[in-house]
């Protein structure tokens, strides 16, 4: 190699070692007779020193550096002068007495500065991601990624797992997303499909008895992008036969509680993992990837605000509706323009407004609240006694603020989940260093589509039934169970698995439920069917993301941060310029032709 060392590996232990370092000019700083570099590579920054006295050639050379040059330079390891030392720097103790160098490439002036972390527009970054990614910020996400990965995959080895690549060319199978698909030249008028995630191709690896399957898979969805989603993601895939649900939870806390521990020990996980079903959970924080940093319980108060004179919430209880709040401690001071903003947080969801109720601004007990302390839109349509009965079922006392919505259940639902969440933010309460993993289970295996007229699987639809809802599947599927668990984290959901179907009546049956006709069945799933009648064992799975992992992990709020060449929202590659046309003769190779939109 052209070096001996990397940069960020120099200490005191190599003083009066002879090295040779390659890398980028990181700063330089000229003080007449001495030159000063700080030399920057993968592993960090040591600085150098150019003394005409000890090389005239070296001396010259360094005249004529710049930010991001790239050089090499060979010299003895020394420790700094007393005074001098830099305790911001690893390497701060030491720096490197250079006898020789040598410039192996120039650079432009780069578009934004790389050895500061100042906020850049992020299509610039993007457009020239190879230059972000030499920034701290950058490359510490992707080593970190990589800490990630390794660990899981060294974790999955120990387990007994197999490592199996699948297939990026498929067929196009209805997965819950839009399809990427490419046309075959070979075939006229077919198509394969990126997959979405390997579901069959694992569930046909547990049927050829591999039995312990992993791999990190590429997945692509065509959907609308998001700060945690991309048109193209890494998950950690993973299947397993003659386990139970109860096996895979288990794994998935015990490799993330290693993996935390092992990888980022800094961040404070809290364990062990709680399990919530699916209507407790939605019931209790108004979403199925509750954010468990802080509590803030949605509690239902339809009873008390059924009793009341409030024409609001007395017409949302009649007619089938619910009314529910949270307590925000603290907070009855908040301003008339602060209470406006969560309202629109609260009509942008779906309800026609939000109730507050001020308790006084002096913390206090709940036995010492008056009326006069009250401050609300509809105080005079309640009474004390009714205030205080909303205020302790919800867990509030003089100094709170209660946040109400009155509506049908499924917007009352959503609204409040949003409601709580946004009063996390504002109080601070999602503290970044710690991680509150939740298993969420119990899932209904199917839901109604209003807009479509027909059932639709609320995972896949390969998921099994819980078998002592098997006898519902027929007059009241509305009720039936899956053996489906989502894995979340701070409010994330990170991974989604169930436990399958395995046998091929069973799994036609849901197809029909989902209004596939057995033609399109075979079709589709032909291959699928016709294997399980050759001895599929039971088997079950789960898919962690690894780009929302690791973006939880390095406390960053986008995973376009933690994946080295993503697209911008618009799902744009603007270093490549992707999607780019091409050129008519790849069309006609293809036996396509494009038609201008009307």
């Amino acid at each position: 190699m052209l070096k001996t060392h990397y940069c960020g590996e120099l200490n005191k232990t190599h003083v009066s070692a002879k090295v040779t370092l390659a890398g980028w000019v990181n700063r330089r700083r000229d003080h007449g007779n001495l030159i000063f570099i700080d030399l920057r590579d993968r592993e960090g920054v040591v600085q150098v020193v150019f003394n005409p006295e000890t090389s005239k050639r070296s001396h010259e050379i360094a005249s004529d550096l710049r930010i991001e040059y790239v050089v090499k330079v060979s010299g003895e390891v020394a420790p700094r002068p007393p005074g001098t030392e830099n305790p911001k720097l690893p390497t701060g103790e030491i720096e490197v007495l250079a006898d020789s160098a040598e410039i192996l490439n120039t650079s432009k002036t780069p578009p934004f500065y790389i050895n500061e972390d100042t906020e850049v527009n992020e299509n610039v970054r993007l457009k020239y991601r190879y230059l972000d990614i030499r920034r701290t910020r950058m490359k510490e996400n992707l080593l970190l990624r990589h800490r990630v990965i390794r660990f899981m995959r060294d974790f999955l080895y120990d387990k007994g797992f197999i490592e199996v690549e699948t297939p990026v060319l498929i067929k196009s199978t209805p997965e819950g997303a839009r399809d990427y698909l490419v046309p075959s030249r070979l075939n006229p008028g077919k198509f394969y499909a990126l997959p979405q995630s390997p579901q069959q191709l694992k569930q046909l690896l547990m049927v050829a008895g591999i039995e312990k399957y992993f791999q990190v898979a590429r997945c692509f969805r065509d959907e609308d992008l998001r700060a945690d989603r991309q048109p193209e993601f890494t998950q950690l895939d993973l299947e397993m036969s003659f386990i139970t649900e109860e096996d895979i939870l288990n794994l998935l806390e015990e490799l993330f509680t290693r993996l935390v521990e092992t990888v980022t020990p800094e961040l404070k996980i809290v364990k062990p993992f709680p399990r919530l079903r699916y209507v407790d959970a939605m019931e209790r924080y108004g979403c199925d990837k509750p954010d468990l940093r802080y509590g803030m319980e949605i509690g239902d108060i339809s009873d008390i605000a059924a009793r009341s004179e409030f024409s609001i919430f007395r017409t949302a209880v009649a007619e089938g509706g619910q009314v529910k709040g949270i307590c925000a401690p603290g907070c009855a001071g908040f301003t008339r323009s602060q209470l406006e903003e969560m309202n629109t947080v609260a009509k942008g969801m779906g309800a026609k407004g939000l109730l507050t109720i001020s308790l006084g601004n002096v913390p206090g007990n709940l036995s010492e609240l008056t009326m006069d302390m009250v401050k609300s839109a509809a105080a005079k349509y309640l009474t004390l006694e009714q205030i205080k009965q909303m205020a302790e079922r919800l867990g509030a006392k003089p100094g709170d603020l209660l946040l109400i919505v009155a509506d049908k259940p499924d917007v009352v639902c959503v609204v409040m989940g949003e409601v709580r969440k946004e009063m996390g933010r504002r109080l601070n309460l999602c503290h970044p260093g710690v991680l509150r993993f939740a298993f969420i289970v119990d899932f209904p295996l199917l839901r109604w589509n209003k807009e479509l007229g027909r059932w639709e699987s609320m995972h896949h639809p390969f998921t099994s039934p819980r078998e002592e809802d098997i006898h519902l599947l027929d007059n009241a599927p509305e009720k039936v169970r899956g053996k489906h668990y989502d894995f979340v984290l701070n409010g994330y959901e990170i991974a989604g698995g169930s436990i399958r179907i395995h046998n091929s009546e069973m799994q036609r049956k849901v197809f029909r439920l989902l209004g596939y006709k057995d033609a399109e069945i075979d079709d589709r799933f032909g291959h699928l069917l016709e294997a399980f009648e050759y001895g599929a064992p039971p088997h079950g799975g789960v898919a962690p993301g690894i780009d929302r992992i690791v973006m939880l992990l390095a406390g960053e709020e986008s995973i376009r941060e933690v994946i080295a060449f993503p697209k911008n929202q618009a799902a744009m590659d603007l270093m490549l310029n992707a999607p780019a046309s091409v050129t008519e003769e790849q069309i006609k190779e293809l036996h396509l032709r494009l038609v201008e939109e009307l």
